[in-house]
């Protein structure tokens, strides 16, 4: 494959498409239960449910949809296409969502929301991997994900002045954001004219390829997928209780509660970029160990930390709110998460040949999501079990982080640029990937 030299002006570019997304579901994940709760008077109970139909729509679509684009072949490319019809059908029955009164209407378009959303995630960040060569993937994942980070922080507080004039303006907002960022990547980016091609190779196939995972002898691509399911347990796990162990636990406002969440991700978007270039520096395997040390330290602290000591509060800062030593320890985890996430990718795309991105980065999405579907009820059990003590939230962390810190320590690929010692990955086909 022809190499080309890291262009950071397209990275950014791409990264509008993962901005879009995150606009959109930050947003979603914001009004849509108060929508749910205040209109349609649902319980805690069937709000949950409701607001975990994305990950069961993305458990079963976004894989397939990252096989189906390594096999399409358009004058458009094979991953603009699903951008240019799954963007603009999301922006408008997400936009549509507010004005639903009847609950049959507004189900229709929140489930339209989900399934085009899950249309098009998966071409937009197998992009990057598509035209980066592989030396370069952990800063630009590292761009990609900044930009998401940017468009959660810019969706959910743009968001918070909006709804105090209409509970329609976020939604409206949102839509108009991800046409916006839809039709920058379909203006400006350019997929690669020609495809790595093996004429001795199947076409990609998602489920070929999982069986493959879980039969060949490249014993790293078992590691770094079941890793991957084990990190996200933990993480999905806290960050869904994380706002009611606020609430319950340490007794604070539900505005001051909300903002435990902004702690992480704002300390994650200042160390997108640079977790990308430490990656490089460093190494993707000891990065991702650093970050999962730190996290587990941090949660760990967390969990040991008298209440009273959590909540001693130093001095209020914008988009953070009051400046307590938890705030300290979860902007701790919030690098250590950046450190992991930003890595992960470019390793799982690396484990395969340019045929199979699209499918790959699919199956990073399908052990991420079955971790997404099982945290938060993993930890809901555990806190129904411990007496409704919010306090546990912080137990499953470490556990599942240690578990992820074992599969990818015993991982033998090396960096890019040299030789595996690893025996490589084969295609669906039985061959093994170019050059």
């Amino acid at each position: 494959m022809e190499k080309y030299k890291m262009n950071y002006w397209k990275t950014f570019l791409i990264g509008f498409g993962f901005f879009g997304v995150s606009v959109l579901w930050s947003l979603y994940n914001t009004y849509v239960p108060i929508l749910l709760e205040k209109r349609f008077a649902f319980d805690s109970v069937a709000t949950g449910f409701f607001m975990s139909l994305d990950n069961i729509a993305a458990l079963f679509i976004q894989p397939a949809v990252g096989a189906w684009s390594d096999r399409l072949r358009t004058s458009l490319g094979r991953r603009l296409p699903f951008i240019l019809i799954g963007a603009p059908v999301a922006a408008i029955a997400f936009g549509l969502t507010p004005l639903a009164n009847a609950l049959p209407l507004f189900f229709a378009c929140t489930v339209t929301t989900i399934l085009a959303m899950a249309f098009w995630r998966t071409p937009v960040v197998a992009l990057m991997p598509d035209v980066t060569p592989s030396e370069y993937r952990s800063q630009a994942n590292g761009i990609i994900n900044f930009m998401g980070g940017l468009g959660l922080v810019l969706g959910t507080s743009v968001g918070a002045m909006l709804v105090r004039q209409n509970e329609a303006y976020p939604f409206w907002f949102g839509s108009f954001l991800v046409l916006v960022s839809a039709i920058l990547v379909l203006i400006f980016v350019r997929e690669p004219k020609v495809y790595e091609e093996n004429p001795n190779a199947e076409k990609p196939n998602l489920w070929k390829s999982l069986k493959e995972l879980f039969t060949s002898q490249h014993s790293d691509a078992i590691r770094i997928f079941l890793a991957i399911f084990f990190w996200f347990v933990a993480y999905n796990a806290i960050e869904a209780f994380l706002s009611l162990y606020g609430v319950n636990h340490l007794g604070l406002s539900t505005s001051n509660a909300g903002l435990l969440v902004t702690s992480v991700g704002f300390t994650f978007l200042l160390f997108s970029i640079p977790a990308g270039f430490i990656g490089a520096k460093l190494g993707r395997k000891k990065t991702i160990l650093t970050g999962l040390a730190l996290m587990s330290l941090s949660i760990l602290s967390a969990y040991a930390m008298p209440r009273e000591i959590q909540v001693q509060t130093y001095t209020t800062l914008p988009l953070l709110g009051n400046f307590m030593n938890l705030t300290i320890l979860l902007m701790l985890a919030g690098v250590g998460w950046a450190l992991i996430n930003i890595n992960s990718l470019p390793v799982v795309v690396d484990l395969t040949d340019q045929i199979h991105i699209g499918t790959y980065t699919g199956l990073y999405y399908l052990f991420s999501t079955l971790a997404a579907i099982a945290g938060p009820n993993i930890n809901g059990l555990i806190i129904k079990l411990a007496g409704n003590n919010y306090a546990s939230i912080f137990i499953i962390g470490p556990i599942f982080m240690l578990a992820a810190f074992i599969m990818v320590f015993g991982m033998k690929t090396k960096e890019p640029g040299k030789k595996p010692s690893d025996t490589p990955l084969k295609t669906v086909s039985g061959t093994t990937p170019q050059e």
